[in-house]
């Protein structure tokens, strides 16, 4: 199976599923919704084959495949995965099933098309793999813009209040970064040797002054995707509107093409400008941290809440990433993966209690576990999970990020660990006025809110649920993957750990 084209096929399949399902008449959203689920099962499946088949201590990057594709600008069809893109891979492959099923009634609600929903989902599918697992600039470039096209349309057409405002912010801020990533871009292969080719331009020789102005270039862009303070309004408008799915999948995948682009494209192609800009970019991060946090105290609107956090947690990345040790590296990638499944949870279920509510004020609500036990306990175990309660897998994560970076930069991590207080402080407050406390007379009158957990919903939230808790206790599986590659582009980087907590925060991590 070595020399199965994993990469290619999980990134075609997709859309392949998209345009089966674009084709269904309107008069079968049943068909559609059986036929994308089982397509992404299917995506489901390549992936655990693939995660089986990697060989965590062999070469940096595996499954390559290289097609022609502009063979006079040095544009191929370049697929390659390292430890870092096989864990984006797969959360990508365990989220969308699952927000499929928790989107299944989510188009009817809106009254459009329910197969475009479905086969939107899809392609949305598509580009999140091929954008994670690109090994040429220009092709990630481009699944990089593209990426925006689905994402709009599930925002505009199927959102909520003002979804055609939080679709429009969405698509400029991330186009005006992409157009900076262009402008690198081009000027990458000028002095790159006029070739797209990663490996090739990992070991161009740019003037220093050079790759300064490239790395910003590259970083502006995704300091807007991930989103990074200042960069970062589009999220909560975004957040907000989205379905609760397409909520999910914006904030638990594709912010981290933010983050991944960095450790990717940034830290190794421009080595000495990482270095140089490191302090500005821990600045920003713990000022993410504080800034996001204190919003979050005060937001009425649970969707933006949780659009918020994210911001929060994104700086705690961040900080993993410019700490520059394999430590805070290998949390930062685990955060993203722990980040996507507590985050991507939580905006599940804040779905299925705005649903039954009819609202997603939280003033709305008040002792709604008295109705929906269940449905409640799951939100409290989310936000847990969110604040990062030891015995679950963000622990682990943030930990992790804290350690490595105390090692070379106290004050940042002592910053950096205020944000945990404030997470304490929104996540506890959002679930006391939730499902807590005295239950509003209101909630009694609204039909919905007297169903608790269906089957369909126990099969969507069980699975993030169970990956929870494992990697909160046992996380070894994933930064046995994770680790080589950290500790290559930290090489990349001419960044090296200290000697003295090396082993035992690896031990730690194990």
């Amino acid at each position: 199976m070595s020399n199965f084209p994993f990469l290619s096929v999980l990134t075609v399949a997709p859309l392949v599923g998209a345009l089966v399902v674009a084709l269904l008449p309107r008069r079968s959203p049943d068909l559609a919704k059986l036929v994308a689920f089982g397509w992404s099962l299917l995506v489901l499946v390549l992936s655990v084959i693939m995660w089986i088949t990697f060989q965590a201590n062999g070469d940096r990057f595996q499954f390559r495949e290289s097609y022609a594709w502009i063979p006079n600008w040095g544009v191929n069809f370049t697929f390659a995965a390292d430890g870092i893109a096989l864990v984006m891979l797969m959360l990508i492959a365990i989220l969308v099933p699952l927000v499929i099923l928790a989107s299944w009634h989510d188009a009817e609600s809106s009254k459009r098309s329910v197969p475009a929903y479905f086969a939107l989902l899809l392609v949305l599918e598509c580009t999140m793999i091929g954008v994670f697992a690109a090994a040429d600039v220009f092709l990630f470039y481009v699944f990089f813009e593209v990426m925006l096209v689905p994402m709009y349309f599930l925002i505009g057409s199927y959102g909520g209040h003002q979804r055609q405002y939080a679709a429009v912010k969405f698509f400029l801020y991330s186009l005006v970064g992409g157009l900076f990533m262009l402008a690198a871009v081009i000027g990458l292969w000028v002095v790159g040797g006029k070739t797209f080719d990663w490996q090739a331009l990992s070991q161009a020789d740019i003037s220093t002054g050079t790759a300064r102005w490239l790395f910003l270039g590259f970083f502006l862009a995704f300091a807007i995707k991930a989103p990074f303070f200042p960069f970062h309004t589009w999220l909560p408008d975004a957040g907000g509107a989205a379905p609760a799915g397409a909520a999910a999948l914006l904030v638990g995948v594709l912010d981290k093409v933010g983050t991944f682009g960095i450790l990717r494209y940034c830290l190794p192609l421009f080595p000495e400008a990482s270095r140089w800009f490191a302090p500005w970019a821990l600045a920003l991060g713990l000022i993410g941290i504080i800034y996001a946090a204190l919003l979050a105290v005060g937001q009425n609107d649970l969707k933006r809440l949780v659009s918020y956090t994210s911001i929060a947690h994104f700086g705690f990345i961040g900080v993993g990433i410019f700490a520059f040790t394999t430590q805070a590296g290998t949390g930062a990638v685990l955060y993203m993966l722990n980040h996507g499944l507590a985050t991507g949870l939580l905006f599940l279920v804040v779905g299925m209690l705005i649903a039954r509510r009819g609202s997603s004020l939280i003033s709305d609500f008040g002792g709604a576990g008295r109705l929906v036990p269940l449905l409640a306990g799951v939100l409290f175990f989310a936000g847990l999970a969110s604040l990062a309660l030891p015995g679950t897998a963000p622990f682990v994560s943030e930990f992790l990020v804290l350690i490595g970076t105390f090692t070379t930069n106290k004050p940042v991590a002592v910053i950096a660990t205020l944000g945990i207080i404030l997470a304490a402080a929104y996540v506890l407050w959002m679930i006391q006025r939730t499902t807590q406390g005295t239950l509003n007379p209101a909630l009694t009158e609204v039909q919905g809110m007297r169903r608790d957990l269906s089957l369909r919903e126990k099969i969507v939230v069980a699975p993030l649920i169970a990956l929870i808790v494992l990697l909160g206790f046992y996380p070894k599986p994933v930064t046995d993957v994770i680790n080589p590659a950290v500790k290559a582009t930290m090489q990349d980087v001419g960044r090296t750990d200290p000697a003295p907590t090396v082993g035992s925060v690896q031990e730690a991590a194990k």
